[in-house]
């Protein structure tokens, strides 16, 4: 005798998922690696490893590294804020948290530039230090962690509102202080959704490109990212350097996608194995 189904239609389900995710995902990323495979290994790696696609990739992984940094911490406090205090706003604090999602990131680049220039309201309150924001390397970090914030924030969010209150309970009446608890037994419960948080950000900050062209200067070998020269590629017509340039990042993400998998899964069965 069969088992009932739990979910009705899981077929026809699966079946729909499955071609969704094959036209809207794998046929545009097939296309990409069949593009960069016409190339010979010499060629390819010519077009990814040449100076100023290795300065792009450069400034990208240490603004990326930077905002993803500011993320896990700032996104672990504003999770734990809305989650563990009541005061006025909350809701919508709550709500603005998904702002980046809802605004378009030319917006969102246009917005951080007006701000941040020396003649802004912001940017003026550090010209007076010498420090420059706007198109210059402090601007892409700026707009890679408002964009990619809101990854940290929601994955770690309901993971800290379920934990149980009676594992704080029992680290406080072992004599264990505020420090000592969220060290001891908090942060080893957040570590896995951390980690998913933090690889998102990375990843998403990797192919930002609406939100820092506005702001980032893009000085070839300055403030130039790894997305903006593959644009520049495309607008000179260079189809197949533009996809070698392409499938590296890709790649690369990938790579941290699953990395961040296995780590998250191992990290799990040791907590609950």
């Amino acid at each position: 005798m069969s088992r009932p189904r739990v979910i009705p239609g899981f077929g026809l389900s699966l079946g729909t998922t499955v071609v969704f995710l094959a036209l809207a995902t794998l046929l545009p990323l097939g296309a990409l690696v069949l593009k960069s495979a016409g190339l010979t290994w010499a060629e390819f790696w010519g077009y990814i490893s040449d100076s100023r696609a290795l300065a792009a990739y450069r400034v990208t992984l240490l603004a990326a590294g930077a905002a993803t940094f500011l993320n896990l911490v700032l996104g672990v406090l504003t999770a734990w804020i809305l989650v563990r205090y009541e005061f006025p706003g909350r809701r919508l604090l709550d709500a603005a948290i998904d702002l980046p999602f809802a605004l378009p990131t030319a917006v969102a680049g246009i917005a951080l530039a007006t701000l941040t220039v020396p003649a802004g309201p912001v940017g003026a309150l550090f010209a007076g230090f010498g420090i420059k924001i706007a198109y210059a390397f402090p601007g892409i970090v700026l707009a890679m962690t408002f964009t990619s914030l809101p990854f940290v924030v929601r994955t770690v969010q309901p993971v800290l509102a379920d934990l149980e209150p009676a594992l704080e309970e029992a680290a406080a009446s072992l004599g264990a202080g505020p420090f000592t608890t969220f060290r001891r037994v908090i942060l080893p419960e957040l570590r896995p959704a951390i980690i998913a948080g933090g690889t998102l950000a990375l990843v998403r900050s990797l192919g930002e490109f609406g939100a820092v062209v506005f702001i980032a200067g893009n000085l070839p070998f300055q403030t130039e990212i790894a997305a903006l020269l593959i644009y520049i590629r495309m607008d000179e017509f260079d189809y197949v350097g533009a996809a070698a340039l392409a499938t590296a990042i890709l790649a690369f993400a990938l790579t941290l996608l699953v990395a961040m998998n296995l780590w998250q899964g191992r990290l799990y069965r040791r907590l609950h194995g």
